[in-house]
């Protein structure tokens, strides 16, 4: 197997959430619907706002990747949707968030895309870093989203 094949396979494994990491599926699965919109005195963010934030930076991240035109959202507040969501809301953030994760893996899979070549509208970045980007953003707020969860169904017991 030469270098790139392998690390497209590695790329694969840290975009599904395989090995250390959670993919977006394990994390919602059994998502209490009645807690998405609930915080935690000390949390800065609902369930329903880091399911948003990670459809938002994900979707950037791809549209950037594949679209020399793409302008991105103001930072940081761009990157999050504030405010309740209803079922309907939540479920289609994650059919974007696995659509859109699904784009980058298509990117990533097409050998005729180098992965250590610069982005051409970029200035610098890799289509294997912002694979990278992705799968580590993710981990982060997923970790964050199932840490949520538990403390959540901790409390309303």
């Amino acid at each position: 197997m030469d270098t790139q094949t392998a690390l497209r396979e590695h790329l694969f494994e840290l975009l599904d959430g395989r090995s250390a990491h959670i993919g977006l599926e394990a994390a919602i699965r059994g998502f209490p619907m009645n807690l998405i919109n609930e915080r935690m005195d000390d949390t800065q963010h609902s369930p329903w706002e880091l399911l948003e934030h990670i459809r938002l930076a994900q979707w950037d991240i791809v549209e950037f990747c594949r679209d020399p035109k793409h302008v991105s959202p103001d930072f940081p507040d761009g990157y999050w949707t504030l405010g309740n969501a209803s079922v309907i809301e939540w479920e289609r953030s994650v059919e974007q968030i696995l659509a859109d994760l699904e784009a980058m893996k298509v990117m990533v899979a097409d050998i005729r895309n180098d992965l250590f070549a610069p982005i051409p509208h970029g200035d610098g970045q890799t289509l294997l870093r912002e694979a990278m980007l992705v799968a580590d953003h993710n981990s982060y707020h997923l970790g964050q989203l199932m840490q949520l969860k538990k403390t959540l169904e901790a409390k309303v017991v």
